[in-house]
């Protein structure tokens, strides 16, 4: 059985520090494993949230040597044991204790967004979709709301502009919204605005830390991207509308 040394941070909104604990480790572990034997043997008081453990309920999100992960997909035969694995809170969002961060920002962002607007049924009282309509938004309904990719974007990480940008969690809902055949919103005009989707320069950071494997950038932001130009910059367009 292996030792192991892990530096959680501990602490709350007025701050903080790390802290080293040192506990054995199996095979087959992951870090939530590990967090929980110290919190059991040594640590009664860490606050870290989990429901899952299975890496569908997002609620583990943490930041492990630096990078956001979830802690009950991170397995400890993935990292170097003979250094200390360091163990955070996310750093995009306010702190509550030691693992636990305040996320109801991204509740409150996600109420703003104009909500799914189905156009009338035919006549037989059905809606019809092309197959490939359903396939192109299927994959944007794997999203567990972890808000690792929230937690990455340099946007919202280190410019703090939480006021102006949505990030890629909410570009990708209003994707699944924008790219359903079946509905009759139009949310380009508060992307461009409000959601600030100029803010975002495709580096594809929330795409590499998706525990879903999500192509946020290419599928979803990119597109969209390209809605919002064609919609308001596109110089055609302008010159259309200004002499029809």
């Amino acid at each position: 059985m292996a030792i192991a040394t892990f530096k959680i941070w501990r602490g709350n909104a007025s701050g903080g520090k790390f802290v080293d604990y040192t506990t054995e480790v199996e095979a087959g572990m992951v870090v939530l494993d590990a967090v929980h034997r110290i919190q059991a043997s040594q640590a009664n008081d860490m606050a870290v949230r989990w429901n899952c453990k299975a890496g569908k309920c997002g609620s583990c999100s943490a930041e492990i040597n630096g990078r956001p992960r979830l802690m009950c997909m991170t397995r400890l035969s993935e990292i170097p044991l003979d250094q200390p694995i360091t163990v955070e809170p996310m750093h995009t969002f306010p702190k509550i204790k030691d693992l636990v961060t305040d996320v109801s920002w991204n509740y409150r962002v996600k109420e703003r967004i104009k909500k799914f607007a189905p156009k009338p049924a035919l006549a037989d009282g059905t809606w019809r979709m092309q197959q490939a309509d359903i396939d192109r938004v299927q994959e944007f309904r794997k999203c567990i709301e972890c808000f690792l990719c929230q937690d990455v974007c340099h946007v919202l990480r280190d410019h703090d502009l939480h006021d102006e940008f949505i990030g890629p969690r909410f570009l990708l809902y209003n994707a699944a919204l924008e790219m359903n055949p079946m509905d009759t919103e139009n949310r380009l005009g508060d992307l461009k605005d409000s959601g600030g989707i100029g803010y975002c320069n495709i580096t594809k950071c929330c795409t590499k830390v998706c525990p879903e494997e999500i192509k946020i950038t290419d599928n979803a932001i990119i597109p969209l991207k390209e809605r919002v130009v064609d919609e308001f910059y596109d110089p055609l367009r302008r010159l259309f509308r200004v002499f029809s």
